[in-house]
């Protein structure tokens, strides 16, 4: 579809014109049956009129005298004489109007022997007689004729029968009448449709410019009004360009966090990598834990990013928790025995939860990885899990310093430590994990140790089924 507007206006032309064709037809067959209906009860009223001119007694002289006033230019009505023989009645014959072409009539006596036809109803035979009383419709001379017919006194038959050329003649007129009128609004029909159309269709035109005026920097809704049925559009739009106005926002956060967070570690390499030119031996060592540093900020920036893209949670599947803890713990007991580090895993039963199996092992080694970080060489890392009252847990303690308690809700944001600066990190760890726990549907929570160190707790808000 190219165009509403050009489908409105042919679609309903083609209605219009359709609907007229109807309505044209139904008023020549309605107006044919009614006026079948009509000529009938006049076929009937003239049958009984004539019949009552004519009897047992009437004489030759009365049929002549109704010969010759039936008698037409050109058309003569006949009368057979006793003898069976036919008599023209030529007199001069008059036609008050040219339908009366149309009509005829004739007499029968009770052999069925005509004794008196009308104009149009002789030639080289007479017209049929009737066989019973009512009307049927009778072919003559290569004419078809609408016929009355009744039984008279002395046995006789008279017959009184219209054309239904005449009949024809008169449903076309009338059908015509009806025509031309709506062929002369059909125009003027389709010139206000087409009107309406437009103003019909204004709304969209308002609608549409309202969104194409607008650059990147107006993202305010749309307050255009509009009829009910684009209340829905219009809804969608606003939502889209929320939607949109939350990536762009995620677009210029996520810049703001490269370009924050990448400033200091690039100008302290160069730095050290200048100390390196002037001969400080240690200077080299420093540049590689900034290069470290770096490449784990880099990795966590382009995770949080995935994170901002993809807001749909992924379809949820079983996932063996006890397993994917141990498989963790095997990738990071490394870096614990580096350390001096001692990384336990408190076994019990096995725990199976519901959901997405890698970004759950995202969560779950960023805590583990902070937990290790933050902890002491010699120190303790203990995971603890379980279910309680049909939801699982999942626990994390360390024995680091922990955080300070007017800063733990602090530290979930992006970019924000503790207050110890001696660990290299990026203040996207825990960031990461809450926006990982919230679409998994976790409860994370953060707590100092009563002897010291942090203790980070997952809690599944769906029940295990």
């Amino acid at each position: 579809m190219t165009s509403i507007r050009r489908y409105l206006n042919f679609t309903l032309a083609g209605v219009l014109v359709l609907v007229m064709a109807l309505a044209v037809t139904a008023a020549y067959l309605i107006t044919r049956h009614e006026m079948e209906e009509i000529f009938d009860a006049q076929l009937s009223l003239q049958a009984r009129v004539v019949s009552a001119l004519v009897d047992t007694d009437t004489t030759p002289r009365t049929y002549a005298a109704i010969a010759e006033q039936l008698s037409q230019p050109g058309h003569f009505a006949r009368w057979y004489g006793q003898t069976g023989s036919f008599i023209d009645k030529i007199g001069n014959p008059k036609r008050y109007i040219h339908e009366e072409g149309m009509l005829s009539l004739g007499f029968w006596d009770a052999e069925h022997r005509p004794i008196l036809m009308g104009p149009r109803w002789h030639g080289e035979e007479a017209f049929p007689a009737p066989s019973e009383t009512g009307y049927r419709w009778q072919r003559f001379d290569g004419h078809r004729w609408r016929v009355f017919s009744m039984p008279i006194e002395g046995g006789r038959w008279l017959s009184v029968g219209l054309r239904e050329a005449f009949q024809d003649e008169l449903s076309n007129k009338v059908a015509l009448g009806n025509f031309v009128p709506l062929l002369l609004a059909l125009p003027i029909l389709i010139w206000l449709t087409a009107r309406l159309i437009r103003r019909g269709l204004a709304p969209i035109g308002h609608l549409s410019s309202q969104v194409q005026t607008r650059d990147e920097k107006d993202l305010s809704p749309i307050r255009v009004a509009v009829p009910r049925e684009l209340q829905t559009l219009r809804g969608a739009l606003n939502d889209f360009i929320d939607r949109l106005g939350q990536t762009l926002e995620r677009e210029r956060r996520f810049t703001a966090d490269a370009a924050h967070e990448l400033r200091t570690p690039l100008a302290a390499m160069k730095i050290h990598l200048d100390n390196a030119r002037f001969g400080e031996p240690s200077a080299l060592d420093k540049a590689y834990s900034g290069i470290e540093r770096l490449q784990r900020v880099v990795e966590q920036l382009l995770l949080l990013a995935r994170l901002d893209i993809h807001q749909e949670r992924p379809a949820p599947e079983p996932v063996s928790l006890s397993a994917l803890v141990m498989d963790l713990a095997a990738d990071l007991w490394p870096l614990a025995e580096s350390q001096q580090q001692e990384l336990e895993i408190v076994e019990g039963d096995p725990v199976s939860v519901t959901g997405n199996a890698t970004e759950l092992g995202i969560l779950i080694r960023n805590l583990m990885d902070n937990a290790l970080r933050y902890t002491p060489s010699g120190g303790r890392v203990v995971v603890t899990m379980g279910i309680d009252e049909q939801h699982p847990w999942l626990s994390i303690a360390d024995s680091g310093p922990g955080i300070p308690e007017s800063m733990l809700e602090a530290v979930t944001q992006r970019f924000q430590r503790a207050s110890d600066q001696r660990i290299s990190g990026s203040g996207l760890g825990l960031s990461i994990a809450v926006e990982i726990a919230e679409r998994q549907r976790l409860s994370l929570s953060l707590a100092n140790r009563d002897g010291g160190g942090l203790a980070v707790r997952l809690e599944w808000l769906d029940a295990v089924v």
